[in-house]
């Protein structure tokens, strides 16, 4: 018989834990997984092992901020304010402004 007859599907508390950890690290919470007790219980595992991202993480740093700034003055254009708020955002904004 096949494994996947005997998968016990997970508890409600399992999926609420895995979704607030989905949040906190900002990650998708594949539904595959939901769907039996021991894949989420694994998906737990990993995500509760890692650090959750903080708001400074995502900033721009002071150098890509100020490289900016220089770029927009020299090119006579406005950083967007997005840009000032991630820094991934920033980055492309610079690649693209070289």
């Amino acid at each position: 018989m096949d494994s996947t007859t005997y998968d016990l599907p997970a508890t409600p508390k399992q999926i609420a834990y895995a979704r607030s950890l989905a949040l906190r690290n900002q990650t998708l919470l594949p539904w595959e997984v939901q769907q039996d007790r021991r894949s989420l219980s694994a998906w737990i595992e990993a995500q509760a092992q890692l650090k959750p991202v903080s708001e400074m993480d995502r900033l721009p740093t002071s150098k890509q901020v100020a490289f900016a700034e220089k770029l927009a003055r020299i090119k006579r254009r406005a950083v967007p304010d997005e840009c000032f708020r991630d820094k991934g955002l920033m980055s492309k904004w610079i690649d693209g402004n070289r």
